[in-house]
């Protein structure tokens, strides 16, 4: 006598995963010019339980841009500490069209999933779709 053969679970249905929070700043504020201004920033990201911080790139000074300063390094170094995601939407094409180690700096920050410089909002969007979507098994890229 043969034993009955269970009927196998159905496949997990993935779930969506969830957006994530994100602030998005308006071009008036004040301007990073040091290290504590982008504390600040990231205090108004934690304020909001942010996972992202979506900031207009005349919110940053030309300090900023200006990678010897080491201001952008030691910002963004606190955002990718505390795991807070930061966009700098914006033109920058005045910044890298004078500094090639800026342009390098945004194309290799564009490549990652912590810091992103990009044209507008919907660019941001695009992309954040783009990471959720990675995140429940599809296979589009980001980048």
């Amino acid at each position: 006598m043969s034993e009955p053969h269970p009927t196998p679970a159905p496949a997990p249905v993935p779930t969506p995963a969830p957006a994530p929070v994100v602030v998005r700043l308006s071009a008036d504020g004040p301007v990073v010019r040091d290290p504590r201004d982008g504390t600040d920033l990231l205090g108004e990201a934690f304020a909001q339980d942010a996972e992202w911080l979506l900031v207009p790139a005349t919110r940053f000074g030309a300090e900023f841009f200006t990678l010897s300063t080491r201001l952008a390094g030691e910002v963004t170094q606190k955002f990718a500490q505390y795991r807070v995601g930061l966009a700098v939407v914006g033109d920058l094409s005045a910044y890298t069209g004078a500094s090639g180690a800026l342009r390098d700096f945004v194309r290799e920050s564009n490549r990652g999933r912590q810091l992103w410089f990009l044209a507008d909002e919907a660019e941001f969007d695009a992309r954040i779709d783009a990471l959720r979507g990675a995140r429940n098994g599809a296979s589009r890229p980001v980048r």
